[in-house]
């Protein structure tokens, strides 16, 4: 009986550890993108570098990171006094048994003054 339970006790572990090996690594790209976002935008609200440049350089940096995000998805937004840059992209995490798509909305807004 004990030995059951310390079994299925190292199930349980072995479980969280490897659905934590296969889900945090989206989260972490999702992070990292959108603190690159925030840079670009923070960065390019009081330069003259285009929306286009602006989404290239996203684009570049999420194939870095291995996000499926396409060009088309990226928006990018000169704004009053600032710049916006957002995107929407889904990650499938194939898990055994429940395979999930995990949605993300990365943005970033920047207003100079």
């Amino acid at each position: 009986m004990k030995t059951l339970r310390a079994l299925l006790g190292l199930a349980v572990v072995a479980a969280g550890f490897y659905l934590a090996w296969m889900l945090i690594p989206p989260y972490f790209y999702n992070y990292e993108l959108e603190d690159f976002m925030a840079q670009e935008a923070r960065f390019n609200t009081y330069t003259a570098k285009s929306e286009t440049d602006m989404r290239e350089a996203v684009y570049k940096k999420a194939q870095d990171l291995t996000v499926p995000l396409t060009r088309e998805q990226i928006t990018v937004q000169r704004i009053s006094n600032g710049v916006s840059i957002s995107a929407d992209y889904t990650v499938h995490v194939d898990l055994p048994l429940y395979p999930i798509d995990v949605t993300f909305h990365p943005a970033s807004k920047n207003k100079g003054y």
